[in-house]
């Protein structure tokens, strides 16, 4: 080993860095190979766009080992460096009197407490957790997870895979009913149903994003109003606005619903699919660890791609009733006993509060560059394929 190149690689990981012995166990770990000996590693950040606070860094480390015949072979491992939210360097957007309750109902420590718990124990079969080799944890409320790197294979997600998630998280939502489980953090009213998704529509959507849809001045800005004009959906401001006054009613009827702990946000980005492994679903980035009603996982399901420009608005009808029968059939086949109309409910009020608002790329509006017509008017698809699909709840 080389362990004077190894540590210049892993050098930037700072107090991450692992020594000698360490990073063997974590590379005979990463290939399945016990006896694999490091020969050279490099750090190397993933590109994609981080959107929670507790979320520092995305890394991945990667190398090669030699093994006892003098074979070469390839590693890396997934690095999440997770952090207080007080720590997040956009804190300073949130109003002094407000960032106490923020910091306290974004628990860093989700993940973690996700891996220590008997979840891997309640999930069907098809979904699993990532291999978890170490945590670091410090004492400034910072910890990172070493895990599993799972390679997925290239291009989009085919209608099946859609369906054979929704059926799996419907299995799971029936697994984790609160008479059945626990909170994985249990924390202050964590157990009172709908307080997630409460304290994140209070703030992101009725404070936040309601009031810049109101304002005339939203709908004047060029890159909107042309992407209102050239999809010729002009009533699309006075359909949201009417559907923001039904969200607080929409809220109460969803805490009504039975209820069932579930993924909490099971877009298709946090359902790895290993490209060695295409029938399962790797699950990451559990949220909203709280009794939600029954359906709320679809919505994310639904949405994930599209909001990530990875699928077009148009399909969403379609996948939109393949997830609903689905996730019906994953609940039936755990027992658990609900209509159609409920989960329907469930789903879609759920999507209206969580992601119909906010759809629309409202944080582009006040910047001077890197400004995109095409994403406005995808978003205006977008948005209006969510109006089309909440609308039917009240």
């Amino acid at each position: 080993m080389n362990t004077t190149t190894i540590s210049d690689g892993l050098a930037a990981l700072g107090r991450d860095a692992p020594d000698e012995r360490a990073l063997a166990s974590l590379v005979g770990s990463a290939t399945g190979l016990p006896g694999a000996v490091p020969t050279s590693a490099r750090i190397e950040p993933v590109d994609y766009e981080i959107g929670t606070p507790s979320t520092e860094a995305l890394l991945r480390v990667l190398g090669t080992a030699e093994l006892p015949s003098g074979e070469s072979v390839e590693w890396s491992v997934f690095l999440k460096k997770l952090q207080s939210t007080r720590h997040w360097p956009m804190m300073h957007l949130v109003p002094e009197e407000l960032r106490e309750a923020f910091i306290q109902n974004l628990p860093w420590q989700l993940e973690i407490a996700v891996h220590r718990s008997t979840i891997a124990t309640l999930l069907p079969d098809g979904l699993r957790l990532p291999q978890l080799y170490r945590i670091n944890e410090y004492d400034d409320d910072r910890a990172t997870l070493w895990m599993e790197d799972v390679i997925q294979p290239p291009g989009g997600w085919p209608l099946g895979r859609f369906e054979r998630a929704a059926y799996l998280l419907g299995q799971l939502s029936a697994r984790r009913q609160p008479h059945l489980v626990e909170p994985l953090l249990p924390r202050g009213n964590v157990d009172v149903p709908g307080t997630g998704l409460r304290y994140y529509t209070g703030g992101r959507v009725m404070n936040g994003a309601i009031p810049v849809l109101a304002d005339d001045q939203t709908w004047q800005h060029p890159l909107l109003a042309e992407a209102v004009c050239s999809t010729g959906d002009h009533g699309l401001r006075d359909e949201l606005l009417e559907l923001a006054n039904r969200l607080p009613a929409v809220l109460d009827r969803l805490d009504t619903l039975p209820q069932t702990y579930q993924h909490g946000d099971a877009s298709p980005q946090n359902l790895l699919v290993p490209k060695d492994k295409q029938d399962e679903f790797v699950v990451i980035d559990w949220g909203f660890d709280c009794p939600q009603a029954v359906g709320f996982d679809l919505g994310q399901l639904l949405v994930g791609l599209a909001h990530a420009g990875e699928l077009a608005a148009e399909e969403l009808p379609t996948i939109h009733t393949v997830i609903l029968g689905a996730f019906m059939e994953g609940l039936a086949a755990e027992g658990m006993t609900v209509s159609e109309d409920e989960v329907l409910y469930g789903y879609l009020g759920s999507l209206l509060a969580r992601a119909t608002f906010t759809a629309l790329p409202l944080e582009q509006l006040g910047k001077t560059s890197d400004c995109n017509l095409d994403l406005f008017v995808e978003r205006v698809r977008l948005t209006r394929t969510l109006v089309n699909l909440v609308s039917s709840i009240s």
